[in-house]
């Protein structure tokens, strides 16, 4: 299909009466870079803006949290790439609350301690870390012109959500509670794992007016409504899903060892399936993400409903250069689906009209593997 630009309303006139053809021309002047004619067809060239946490993006591709999103030169490149967001690295609670009580190691271990010190021992303490983590945040808000989300590491809403507060000072435009809770602990209920959640989000929430997300696991017993009693809390977006830890064991020395630490795009039926599920179904945002490795893999989770794909692996194994590829090779297919804007092919394939995902869940895999030929 050929394309022709005209760079002004006048000059695209001309052209069409030149041709002895009526022109086509809106009565509102048009951006020159927004111009295009299709078989002589004036249309909107292909638009990737979206809005995620209320914020405004560019494109639908976010930098997940990670090394790659660390210090201040990589969110450049990750920017200069082309990233519609970033999300920084990561900063621990156990980091936070660490540093809390090395400071009240010292400051009781010196002789001059007195009841107005002890008073404020049990304030927050910002140290080493969390004053880098900080920084960061003010340095890449200076520097960057896409959106900056923090992101808080947790496993409970003990003595570090002051924190948040500390953040949104900072300067972030959002932030993202990885919440790393697996269901390995014997001692707590379901019930009591979905309540650290809800903990956490609320308290979080409580304390900042920016936009908060949640990036939770698929360990629940019940996860779609899990889901959905979460994003009916203050939360403005849910990732799913968090990546973890994967063992694997050596069996020549019979030692626990790292499995897979980077996704692949194999990884991504998880999430694909599960934001399907969930889109337009949770009072919230969705952005997918593990497994998202090429423009395809994104498309497909933007055709499932999810606002934003985070990526990180394909950060590690390309490095951000490789945004500018996956931005383009999004618009080729909008080009050629002659999808103007994001919103114009988003949830085109969710499970919203399912009235029983499950059902149609078995259905199809009855369809697929029932028939299933062997190929030796």
């Amino acid at each position: 299909m050929l394309w022709t630009y005209a760079p002004v309303t006048y000059q695209l006139t001309f052209f069409l009466l030149f041709r002895q053809e009526k022109p086509h021309i809106s009565s509102t002047i048009l951006p020159r870079n927004m111009l295009a004619v299709r078989n002589h067809k004036q249309i909107i060239m292909t638009n990737l803006s979206t809005t995620y946490l209320g914020l405004k993006l560019k494109n639908p591709i976010v930098a997940a949290s990670s090394e790659m999103t660390g210090t201040l030169d990589d969110l450049k490149k990750i920017e200069a790439a082309g990233a519609g967001a970033v999300v920084l690295k990561s900063l621990f609670e156990e980091e936070i609350q660490m540093e809390m009580e090395q400071m009240k190691q010292q400051m009781t271990g010196r002789p001059y301690v007195y009841p107005e010190t002890m008073d404020y021992m049990d304030n927050p303490m910002e140290e080493d870390q969390v004053r880098k983590y900080l920084r960061l945040i003010k340095d890449a808000k200076a520097e960057l012109k896409i959106p900056v989300i923090a992101s808080i590491n947790c496993v409970s809403s003990q003595k570090w959500t002051y924190l948040a507060a500390e953040i949104e000072k900072a300067g972030a435009d959002a932030i993202e509670l990885n919440m790393f809770i697996l269901p390995t602990d014997f001692t707590r209920s379901s019930v009591d794992n979905e309540k650290i959640y809800h903990d956490v989000v609320n308290q979080v929430s409580s304390e900042v007016n920016i936009p908060v997300s949640a990036k939770v696991s698929y360990y629940f017993s019940d996860l779609g409504p899990a889901l959905r009693r979460l994003s009916e809390t203050r939360i403005k977006g849910l990732v799913l899903f968090n990546r973890f830890y994967a063992p694997d064991i050596d069996i020549d020395t019979m030692r626990m060892t790292s499995g897979h630490v980077l996704s692949s795009s194999s990884d991504i039926h998880i999430s694909l399936r599960w934001v399907a599920i969930m889109a337009n179904r949770v009072d919230c945002d969705i952005a997918a993400t593990t497994g998202v490795h090429s423009g395809s893999d994104a498309i497909k989770q933007l055709l499932a409903g999810a606002n934003v794909v985070q990526i990180a692996s394909v950060l590690y194994r390309n490095g951000p250069e490789y945004i500018t590829q996956m931005v383009s090779d999004i618009t080729n297919w909008m080009e050629k689906m002659e999808f103007d804007t994001i919103d114009d092919f988003r949830g085109k394939m969710a499970q919203e009209k399912s009235t029983n995902p499950a059902a149609w869940e078995r259905a199809q895999f009855m369809r697929h593997f029932r028939h299933f030929v062997r190929t030796n």
